[in-house]
């Protein structure tokens, strides 16, 4: 596969498409391996296995199947397929008979197709499939897988025409750049991770750590391109910087109501927890079914508010905002905690989107996170503070408006194969 090659950080619109490695081309011999390919009906149940290709893999601190669009039938008929294939629906919560694991950070599905924007070499739809039910939720983005995206596209060449970059100031070895388009949100979002060999792939290998992952890995840097309004259309949605918010019971509460990458609804952890636990955790949170259905019934008048669907549990997300532990190192920038919760579960770090929400909502002035921040307010990054560590997101705004936001991520494919349902 031909690339790109340039000394700089510039980016260059595709010029033309480029055919698809052999791996995946969806001709007559892989169908009849593989199961339907796009367009094709799954048909009646025959007794025989059905399975499809499918890749495994890990993106920042969640995991999940990536799968080809023409490995598939039509998303109108992606409800007979995606959830068994993760085990869901499954009363018990451990989606046991599937590739989930019972946790909605590992009930994850991204399924990548080629792209005729100019703006980008492949798009992707994420899927959030529901662990209990069975449901699949489109309504927004994630971006821990989506670090995986460019790597995948690139070694399996689905992305178009990627760039090869030179070795640098900031990178001492090739790196590759993807432009990907998330359809769920509308976005562009850049990839740049290391490549080796010839022709060049990614390599896994490295030096960089995160939280919330074991061992050491190769750093993917990821560009959010104007990432504000990704579902209402506006960085604050209502145009106020805190809106209060009147609940089933008739109390009120004070939230910012956020949209960038991701809507998310931030609350003072103050305001919802009693004064003898002022300190959250995820065990804390997920022992108390009170306080649960109270965070969920905030999120849901945010959504309202914000003129989403409140039924619709992935977007937006609650999060619990503390300020700094005065054990928090001071350092240059800005800092601040946090607790998030996704798909009603206490998270044991941060959706990735909602830290590039909370990142932005820290620098933007009366906003909750903002008021709670700490630090000298120099710089474009933002320390978050969360149950596993912590991580870094930079944030570029000029002329009031979020130009990027930017974090560093890892990845790693796990398994190639196929998957099999029922």
């Amino acid at each position: 596969m031909a690339h790109k090659t340039q000394t700089q950080h510039s980016i260059f619109i595709a010029a033309a498409a480029m055919p698809r490695r052999e791996a995946i081309h969806d001709d007559a011999s892989a169908r009849s391996r593989h199961g339907p390919g796009h367009g094709q009906s799954l048909g009646p149940v025959t007794g025989q296995p059905r399975s499809f290709p499918a890749i495994f893999g890990r993106g920042g601190t969640s995991n999940g199947l990536v799968i080809f669009s023409h490995h598939l039938p039509p998303a109108t008929e992606w409800s007979a397929v995606l959830p068994a294939a993760m085990g869901s629906p499954d009363a018990y919560g451990r989606q046991l008979d599937g590739m989930g694991s019972g946790i909605s950070s590992t009930s994850k599905i991204c399924v990548l197709s080629p792209t005729s924007r100019p703006d980008a070499d492949v798009e992707f739809t994420f899927v959030q499939v529901g662990i209990k039910d069975g449901s699949l939720d489109m309504a927004g983005n994630c971006g821990n897988m989506s670090s995986i995206i460019g790597p995948v596209s690139f070694d399996e060449g689905m992305a178009r025409d990627p760039t090869i970059l030179a070795p640098d100031s900031s990178h001492s070895f090739p790196t590759a750049l993807v432009r990907i388009f998330n359809t769920n949100t509308s976005k562009i979002i850049h990839s740049r991770f290391r490549v080796t060999g010839e022709p060049p792939r990614f390599c896994p290998r490295g030096d960089y750590s995160m939280d919330g992952v074991p061992g050491r890995h190769s750093k993917i840097v990821l560009s959010f391109i104007r990432p504000g309004g990704a579902k209402t259309g506006r960085t604050l949605p209502t145009g106020n910087a805190v809106d209060t918010l009147t609940l089933p019971d008739g109390t009120t509460i004070q939230a910012s109501l956020i949209d960038v990458s991701n809507p998310g609804v931030f609350v003072r952890v103050s305001d919802v927890a009693s004064e003898s636990r002022k300190s959250l955790d995820p065990p804390s949170v997920e022992a108390d079914p009170v306080l649960k259905s109270r965070l969920e019934q905030i999120r849901q008048a945010g959504a309202t508010l914000m003129g989403l669907d409140p039924k619709t549990e992935s977007v937006p997300k609650i999060v619990l905002v503390f300020p700094p532990s005065s054990a928090t190192p001071c350092q240059t920038g800005t800092r601040i905690r946090c607790l998030a919760l996704s798909m009603g579960q206490a998270h044991k770090a941060v959706p990735l989107t909602l830290a590039l929400c909370l990142g932005a909502a820290a620098r933007i002035p009366g906003t909750i996170p903002n008021q709670l921040a700490a630090g000298d307010g120099k710089g474009d990054i933002i320390d978050i503070r969360h149950p596993s560590g912590s991580l870094d997101v930079g944030t570029i705004i000029a002329d009031g408006e979020i130009q990027s936001a930017e974090l560093h991520r890892t990845a790693r494919v796990l398994m190639k194969g196929e998957v099999f349902y029922e």
